[in-house]
């Protein structure tokens, strides 16, 4: 690490009261050569954060051009420092989170020579102030922040917060507009809501029927983008397929159970039900109570051990799943691409949706993809 002090005027301030060396490269001509301000040649520096791993390197080589380092701090500056990207992910009983939350966990030996630490963070679900708040918490430390969003003023200013202090987020499984987001990893959650309403139409056939809805939160983009998708669905190509509610179960097994059987008294007559978010178990203990498993269209998102067993024993007819590897890679390769300079989503595929059903179950949790 290189001590330096900027005066007023972009000169180095000598240390310890000595008198600056005549003939010797400055900060100032540092900053000229490289495009940067002298502030922010001083905190590369002195490897304070705050400053894109691209700008860094350019100092860094302006450094190195006019001799400013000695060869063995310069070869240490310049070596790749470790990663560190941090993922905030909502607590509570959705499984699927949970287990993209145990993939991130688990991948410490597979990222490592890739120079990533990766650690990941459940915090209350529901809670854009406490979403804001781990925003900023975790952006004073880490290299990038991924995290699954929710529509609201306080998250979009924590994101452009980030933002100007050189500190990308990427959205996951549910994005958010109007803010300086570098990325987005997940579904294209309108094609999922329509896929879900061509699939439900077709095991329910022609005739009239009555489908409900019960979604997380409509705070999360991607539920409401799956209610819209599935409701422009039926509205084009299944007139006769009637909504008759959406409610919200907080991807909550408990509050699903109560909204599904709450349905079931409303509408005797119900023949489907679309649940949008978590908290699958809930519904699928619904209907058993009622005998309705064998009668009620099922249909839902996220292949876990307790979907797949309820595909299994009949209660759910089709999943809507993407695999928790390819968001991990995803992410890492949008924040590699941000710090090598690159466009932000350069080599990144689009997630793929896959319908599961009982009879095309694969060996492993998920497909291989």
């Amino acid at each position: 690490m290189v001590r330096t002090m900027v005066d007023d005027n972009g000169r180095d301030a000598p240390p310890d009261g000595a008198e600056e060396q005549r003939g010797l490269p400055r900060i100032a001509d540092i900053a000229r050569l490289s495009g940067v301000s002298t502030a922010t040649v001083d905190r590369v520096l002195n490897q304070r954060p705050g400053v894109r791993a691209a700008t860094v390197q350019r100092v860094l080589k302006a450094a190195a051009e006019l001799d400013y380092l000695p060869e063995e701090e310069l070869h240490a500056a310049l070596a790749p420092k470790p990663m560190r990207l941090a993922f905030l992910l909502p607590a509570g009983d959705n499984r699927f989170l949970n287990r993209l939350g145990e993939t991130i966990r688990a991948s410490d030996a597979r990222l490592a020579p890739q120079g990533v630490r990766a650690q990941v963070e459940f915090i209350k679900s529901f809670n854009p102030d406490l979403l804001a708040r781990s925003l900023f918490q975790h952006g004073r430390k880490a290299d990038g922040v991924a995290f699954m969003a929710l529509e609201h003023p306080a998250v979009r200013e924590a994101v452009d917060a980030l933002a100007e202090r050189g500190v990308p987020a990427v959205t996951l499984i549910s994005d958010i507009l109007n803010c300086r987001r570098a990325g987005y990893v997940g579904l294209d959650n309108r094609a999922a809501g329509r896929t879900a309403g061509y699939l439900i139409s077709r095991f329910l056939g022609h005739g009239p029927a009555k489908v409900a809805m019960i979604a997380g939160s409509l705070s999360y983009r991607a539920h409401e983008d799956r209610e819209m998708g599935f409701l422009h669905f039926l509205k084009e190509n299944a007139p006769n397929v009637e909504v008759v509610g959406l409610r919200e179960g907080h991807d909550e097994d408990g509050k699903t159970y109560r909204q599904t059987r709450m349905l079931l008294g409303l509408h005797p007559d119900l023949a489907g039900v679309y649940n949008i978010g978590g908290g699958p178990e809930g519904v699928a203990r619904a209907l058993k109570e009622t005998r309705r498993e064998r009668e009620i269209v099922f249909l839902g998102h996220g292949l876990t051990p307790e979907t797949r067993s309820l595909l299994i024993d009949g209660t759910l007819d089709a999943v809507i799943t993407q695999d928790p590897r390819h968001t991990l890679a995803a992410c890492v390769t949008i924040f590699g691409n941000l710090r090598a300079g690159r466009p932000p989503m350069q080599g990144v595929e689009t997630p793929r949706g896959e319908v599961i059903f009982r009879e095309n179950l694969p060996q492993g949790l998920l497909p291989d993809s």
